[in-house]
């Protein structure tokens, strides 16, 4: 298992770079990082990256899914920050997922 500081640390710079109004997933993240099957330790880096100017909001599951979203502050903190990105969200699922994915192993 990797150093979590360390690979924490890298998933925040990569979500750092997902461009506003752009979603991505713990998957894609993963990947990046050539460790396909931790898209579960970016969910934790997800989940620890509150309070370190980490757009966590724009990571999503794989079918666009805000699973995350319970750990935000308030009830629909993460659907209305990527509403307001312009994101569509319905049924706390972002609307035509792939017109706003981006893949980190394809941007950079």
């Amino acid at each position: 298992m990797p150093d979590s500081t360390l690979f924490f640390d890298k998933c925040y710079e990569i979500v750092r770079q997902i461009p506003y109004g752009k979603v991505t997933s713990y998957g894609a993240i993963a990947r990046y990082l050539g460790a396909a099957k931790s898209s579960r330790m970016v969910g934790y880096a997800m989940t620890a990256s509150h309070g370190k100017d980490v757009p966590a909001h724009r990571v999503v599951n794989r079918q666009g899914l805000l699973t995350g979203k319970h750990h935000f502050e308030g009830t629909n903190l993460m659907q209305q920050l990527l509403e307001n990105e312009g994101v569509k969200i319905e049924n706390s699922k972002v609307v035509d997922f792939n017109s706003v994915f981006w893949d980190p192993v394809k941007s950079l």
